[in-house]
């Protein structure tokens, strides 16, 4: 019996749904004849005549947590299912040196009730966002509001840099040309097979050529395959993207210095359960984030104690 075995450890799933699988095809309008018709599609490498890397680079990632589901009486008596949660947003900077230069943090109660109140223990308060719908619905307004943050934060340091790269797929508010989006896993593959194909064939440092990726928001996009183990054939692949406001020779010119520059920032197995994909500033980011959120323990304590008081 021969099987291969996900570099990422089994908390994290995996960066694809499947070892030997390939993402799902996507629904998005690809056009992937951008840079090179699609019959010609092969593993591009940058040459050592390429644009240098930025010498400084920023990143941006985010972090959220559950801390406790609460249970909200409204006047008439009708009991409504509300979360707390802690969210963050944070910015690293390298240039010759990994220096955190901002963390934000918010709490929120996030629940369906329109006339409901914000939750304030004695030392923490928990903002009133209210959802239409509950389930689901709770954890994508908790999702989208730690991305919101994301938002803000990058706005406030457009311009630091030539490059800053967002942990996850571009969003709304995210119109700065300088961003480009870091998509570590793979549910959905863009283009026709051959993308996959190429996918499979790239070594460590080659990408794809660019696609353009269509409506809502058009955007170039790319594969890279970064250093590790290549128990198949998406392992160690990151998925690029960035507005579609320049035109594809900076686009492509920018590809390439990324291929040279993200590389030597890929994570060792021995030293990340997510390797190669969560690159080393992002994962110290998570860390200082999640250290900002402060300890659950004490937080649920918080919540209990308040909830006694009402």
């Amino acid at each position: 019996m021969r099987f291969t075995v996900e570099t990422w450890a089994p908390e994290y799933s995996g960066a694809v749904g499947a070892p030997d699988a390939v993402p799902e095809a996507g629904t998005t309008v690809v056009d992937p004849n951008v840079e090179l018709p699609v019959a010609e599609w092969r593993p591009i490498a940058p040459l050592a005549t390429s644009p240098v890397p930025a010498p400084r680079v920023l990143f941006i990632d985010g972090v959220r947590r559950v801390e406790a589901t609460v249970w909200i009486s409204d006047d008439g008596g009708a009991v409504h299912r509300g979360l707390c949660a802690s969210y963050a947003a944070g910015v690293v900077v390298c240039d010759g040196i990994a220096q955190i230069v901002e963390c934000r943090l918010e709490r929120g109660l996030f629940c369906s009730l329109a006339n409901g109140e914000p939750i304030r223990t004695r030392r923490l308060d928990f903002g009133l966002h209210v959802v239409a719908g509950g389930g689901d619905a709770l954890m994508l307004a908790i999702q989208k509001r730690m991305a919101r943050l994301e938002v803000e934060v990058a706005a406030a340091h457009r311009g630091e840099a030539s490059t800053i790269v967002v942990d996850g797929p571009l969003r709304d508010g995210h119109d700065d040309p300088d961003l480009v989006g870091y998509i570590k896993t793979h549910a959905v593959a863009y283009g026709p097979a051959i993308v996959s194909d190429v996918v499979a064939a790239l070594e460590v440092g080659q990408r794809t050529p660019l696609m353009l990726l269509g409506v809502p928001n058009d955007r170039f996009s790319w594969y890279l395959r970064l250093p590790g183990p290549k128990a198949h054939g998406w392992s160690g692949i990151v998925r690029l993207e960035v507005l579609a406001s320049r035109s594809v020779q900076e686009v492509v010119a920018k590809a390439d210095a990324l291929a040279r520059e993200l590389p030597r920032f890929a994570s060792a197995a021995h030293k990340d359960p997510r390797a190669p994909q969560n690159l080393y500033p992002i994962a110290g980011l998570e860390r200082e984030l999640r250290r900002r959120l402060g300890d659950a323990a004490f937080v649920l304590r918080e919540l209990r104690e308040a909830a006694t008081l009402t």
